[in-house]
């Protein structure tokens, strides 16, 4: 009897349960996709390399399924809330009919159950069809052979998101019996005809802290731009965001209490159809939940912001290889290590006997002939002297440069170059080359940050002395360049002076460029495979010679491009559902508590097209008005991220906001939608 009822009342409320079945089947099919990424990724042929970042992104995913399933179990609790409170009328009923609450509470787990079941299966149903999907997507971002691909169904993932589902009903459950069991009947009977009062707040006390909430937020957007250089320390970082956070929470308490006010003054607008009566509508809304309108606008503010990044980042690591990585290898060796250096920075005796060796003799003694295997060869040094410190290279611009950034080291030592030996790497790393009179310098860098700071400098016309020799800079900034090879932008800055600068100075490291000559992608894994080989060989020599491959880079800019997409668009589609769900629950419980508003609204006059368009423009500035401050929010949050992403850059920030844009019109926009047709639905009851 009871399951037939349940039955009955899914049936019957299958408007109610749109949006909420919509989000749990969404949840389950997300939740299954990136938990069954593991058994699509071991079908692919990838390299070892690939594999340990693949297994590292399925570690990391892991644990972000963790918190995951918090999100979706505190959005689940908060759909069933709404739900009950539609249904208090129903429950109302079946007391007066005499049915004790425990066979009403025996009724909601039914049909939680049911619910519970159905979206189950038909969200991992979804979940595997679109894993085929996401298989396709990671094997493109690895690059691996899809020749051999099959369907394939995790059961892993599977059990997995059962049990995690299934601890999430049962807490519904639980709290659904709780709410039962305190309920009294005048007030299930009465829950329809009670009225909120919409509580008008002190004008003039609204105003001010709109003026607080706007000075918080202005001096937080303020901090992660103009004086993003003084958030050096972990606390600082926090305190703005905690500062972002309370002047959202304040502004949405004073629109709160201002919007009514404000609007009313505006008269023929505010009279003009039913705008009067959607601007009550919506400021009675904003009176109630300004702090659930803030964690929303929140969690849609990291949802651009980490989806944007993300985006951005991989495809900017992508788009450097081809400039940052234009040789097959970079060998690197720490050079002439002084004897008092055993004791200082713990070099071993057996290092620096051996750091007066080149890397070619290296290579030799362990029985790997360079020229067997590479091809355009060059070989340079590079030079350090306690005379040229980064203080040392500021002149006159240093008290401007300290004062903007405190917290840059001024004690360390430059990199030293001579411009033969640069002309030379230049060449093969496909950069531009350059001439020196015997008084001149130039520097090359190419991370921004450091690259301001140079500029500064060489404006000012610093010199620099070496040798007890002054030389002047050539250009008034810095040039593009660098010397090791990798996915970002890292050179702070080295020194390129004539050659007889350094001939006073000791060598400080040694630099090898080469390319293969294999032809093919697995002859030069082959090459690599083989001077690997020689690692423990070149171990017991002490020495201190490390490489850098391009196919070791590619790999890893494409692996760790694929983690930051796979996390940052797990966590933003969460986030984004939760968000978009929980507004259209809200709308739809507004709409339940508002029917006999709409009534009233059609005997005085107000036709259907009239009261559809109030009832829409009332849902749309409700999910507009968080997502609006988000936006806001994300302009410099966006900023800031790029701030600290720079090395990787930003060529692709532009399509990552479009593609950002997209995914909310579609998500958000879609819930917007939803929420729409059913309030539209229910008012017509």
């Amino acid at each position: 009897m009871l399951f037939k009822l349940a039955f009955k009342n899914i049936k019957k409320s299958v408007s109610d349960y749109a949006i909420y079945f919509f989000t749990l089947v969404l949840g389950v099919a997300i939740f299954y996709v990136f938990n069954a990424i593991d058994s699509q990724t071991a079908m692919m042929k990838v390299s070892e390399s690939t594999r340990d970042i693949i297994d590292l992104m399925l570690n990391m995913l892991s644990g972000v399924s963790v918190f995951v399933s918090f999100v979706l179990g505190f959005l689940i609790i908060y759909a069933s809330r709404f739900l009950m409170k539609r249904r208090n009328k129903e429950f109302g009923i079946y007391m007066t009919l005499g049915m004790s609450k425990g066979k009403i509470s025996k009724i909601l787990v039914v049909e939680t159950f049911l619910i519970g079941l159905l979206s189950l299966v038909v969200g991992l149903v979804l979940g595997c069809a679109l894993s085929q999907v996401m298989s396709v997507i990671v094997a493109n971002m690895f690059e691996a052979d899809l020749t051999e691909f099959t369907f394939v169904i995790s059961t892993e993932a599977i059990v997995k998101t059962i049990i995690y589902f299934g601890i999430m009903y049962l807490l519904v459950m639980i709290f659904n019996t709780i709410s039962v069991s305190r309920c009294k009947l005048i007030d299930l009977i009465n829950a329809n005809k009670k009225t909120e009062t919409v509580k008008l707040k002190n004008p003039y006390l609204c105003i001010v802290i709109f003026i607080v909430a706007v000075a918080i937020l202005g001096y937080s957007y303020y901090s992660v731009t103009v004086g993003v250089d003084n958030l050096r320390e972990t606390w600082r970082i926090f305190l703005i965001i905690g500062l972002g956070a309370l002047g959202t929470f304040l502004l949405f308490f004073s629109l709160s209490g201002l919007v009514l006010r404000v609007l009313q003054h505006f008269k023929k607008f505010y009279y003009k159809g039913l705008n009067s009566f959607t601007i009550k509508q919506f400021s009675s809304k904003i009176n109630t939940t300004v702090f659930s309108m803030t964690v929303i606008c929140l969690m849609l503010f990291v949802t651009i912001c980490v989806f944007s990044s993300c985006m951005s980042m991989k495809n900017a690591m992508t788009a450097n290889l081809k400039e940052l990585a234009p040789v097959d290898i970079e060998l690197a060796k720490t050079r002439d290590i002084p004897r008092e250096f055993i004791e200082e920075y713990g070099y071993s005796e057996g290092q620096v006997n051996n750091s007066y060796q080149s890397i070619e003799d290296d290579l030799n003694s362990v029985g790997f002939n360079i020229n067997d295997y590479y091809k355009d060869i060059v070989s340079i040094n590079t030079y350090t002297t306690v005379e040229l410190t980064v203080r040392d290279t500021l002149g006159s611009a240093y008290n401007e440069i300290y004062k903007k950034y405190p917290f840059m080291t001024y004690d360390a030592v430059e990199e030293i170059v001579t411009i033969s030996d640069y002309n030379k790497a230049a060449k093969v790393l496909g950069l531009d080359t350059y001439s020196l009179d015997d008084d001149e310098y130039l520097v090359i860098a190419d991370y921004d940050n450091m690259v301001s700071v140079r500029n500064m400098a060489l404006k000012a016309s610093a010199t620099i002395t070496i040798s007890g020799k002054t030389y002047y800079p050539k250009y008034d900034k810095c040039m593009d360049g660098f010397l090791e090879i990798s996915n970002s932008h890292v050179n702070d800055g080295i020194f390129i002076v004539p050659d007889d600068a350094v001939s006073n100075l000791t060598v400080e490291k040694e630099y090898l460029y080469a390319n293969y000559k294999a032809d093919t992608d697995e002859g030069k894994q082959e090459i690599e495979n083989l001077l690997l080989s020689k690692s423990d060989a070149l171990e017991n020599i002490e020495s201190t010679l490390g490489a850098s491959t391009r196919l070791s880079i590619y790999e890893g800019s494409v692996g760790l491009g694929a983690l930051v997409t796979f996390i940052g668009l797990y966590l933003g589609v969460i986030f984004l559902i939760s968000s978009a769900a929980i507004l259209a629950l809200k709308e739809l419980s507004e709409a339940t508590e508002n029917k006999e508003r709409f009534k009233m609204l059609r005997k005085i006059g107000a036709d259907e097209k009239l009261i559809n368009k109030a009832l829409f423009r009332q849902i749309a500035i409700f999910f507009l008005a968080p997502l609006v401050v988000a936006i806001i929010h994300s302009i410099f949050g966006i900023i800031f991220c790029n701030y600290i992403l720079e090395t990787f850059g930003n060529e692709s920030l532009l399509l990552a906001i479009v593609l950002t844009a997209v995914f909310l019109v579609v998500i958000y926009g879609g819930y917007l939608l939803i929420t729409y047709y059913c309030s539209k639905r229910i008012i017509k009851e």
